[in-house]
């Protein structure tokens, strides 16, 4: 049967028109809130020997991984208890954690190699040699491996996380930082003698691309939005360098807190993070994928320069501690006996 037009249905087929549009507007573009809620909720005193560099939060399992110098502590979520310690992982730097094989790794860049460890007693399982340095570590679970990128060695040694036997290594052609995946097989990782961003084929072990990250310059932490394919890199100069991970183009540069060496994304907010030794949060608002808005620069504490971010409470983990003032000579004075904390930011 022939459909006749008439006013109301036209009317009524425009209204419909104008939803649709509303909806898919939505899900592209979404108003920067006027501040975000975040500011510090708990400063947790923790003490100890030893520095500290990469945060890890298990956000299904409810730990806490922070690498301390020789050690690696392990503390509850929830109740911000130290729970654990994973001993003699000398130089630790990172933590990554293969949940569907039941395995911890750390890496540890003075013994320029890899502890596996067991996620139920925290004992170690064994040790695999990697390149000189091994700084960020991750692990993909596409290919089941895990990554170190290794800072003096230029390169990054991939590890079957089943047995701990090496797969094989990527030349990097300069000082890797912090990586990413991106849930489809391949990894991001910052370049920061180059300030580029390499692309790598996790189960082909090759490299895909490599973009400059202008006008970011030394490249530190890295962070994803895996959904809307956007790379976070924060960068000397108070630079994040935002990265379509298809094309490689920085399609915003948004001014963050001084001295950054960590990021970190919130799906469920759309929210981005740069850490900064100069005591701040800075929080980016993900108003569509090629446009953010920096809501504010939450006050932390002077070093807390690194961060793990819990994506169940959304809350933030800071390491930090006091440190005496530097002797003549020295980029940064002896830290403090007893002074470690981790600061919480939470809503």
């Amino acid at each position: 049967m022939r459909k006749r037009f008439t006013l109301l249905t036209i009317l009524g087929s425009f209204a419909v028109a104008i939803v649709f549009a509303a909806v898919a507007f939505s899900r592209t573009a979404t108003p920067a809130p006027a501040t975000s809620g975040y500011h510090v909720i708990k400063t947790i005193p923790v003490g100890g020997e030893g520095g500290w560099d990469y945060v890890y939060v298990d956000s299904d399992a409810r730990r806490v991984y922070v690498s301390r110098g020789t050690h690696t502590m392990v503390l509850d979520a929830d109740t911000y208890a130290v729970v654990g310690d994973i001993p003699d992982t000398q130089g630790v730097h990172g933590i990554a954690i293969a949940s569907d094989l039941g395995r911890g790794f750390t890496s540890n860049g003075r013994s320029n190699d890899v502890t596996i460890f067991d996620l139920k007693t925290l004992k170690a399982i064994g040790n695999v040699k990697t390149d000189a340095n091994p700084d960020a570590i991750l692990y993909e679970p596409v290919s089941k491996r895990v990554f170190t990128f290794n800072g003096r060695g230029k390169n990054t040694t991939a590890i079957n996380a089943a047995d701990g036997t090496v797969a094989g290594t990527i030349p990097l052609n300069g000082k890797p930082e912090f990586a990413a995946a991106d849930g489809k097989g391949t990894i991001y990782v910052n370049n920061e003698d180059t300030s580029d961003l390499y692309h790598l084929d996790a189960q082909g072990l090759k490299e895909l691309h490599h973009w400059p990250l202008a006008p970011c310059k030394s490249p530190s932490g890295l962070a994803i939005d895996a959904a809307n394919r956007r790379l976070f890199s924060v960068c000397d100069e108070k630079v994040m360098a935002v990265v379509n991970g298809d094309t490689g183009k920085v399609v915003a540069t948004p001014t963050i807190c001084e001295g950054p060496d960590a990021a970190g994304f919130d799906p469920a907010t759309g929210y981005a993070f740069a850490s900064c030794g100069d005591g701040n949060l800075t929080v980016i608002h993900e108003d569509s994928p090629d446009k953010f808005t920096v809501i504010e620069n939450v006050p932390t504490k002077r070093s807390a320069r690194t961060m793990g971010l819990d994506l169940k409470t959304h809350n933030i983990f800071l390491p930090a501690a006091d440190f005496d003032p530097p002797a003549p000579g020295e980029r940064r004075g002896k830290m403090k006996a007893g002074s470690f904390v981790i600061v919480v930011v939470g809503k």
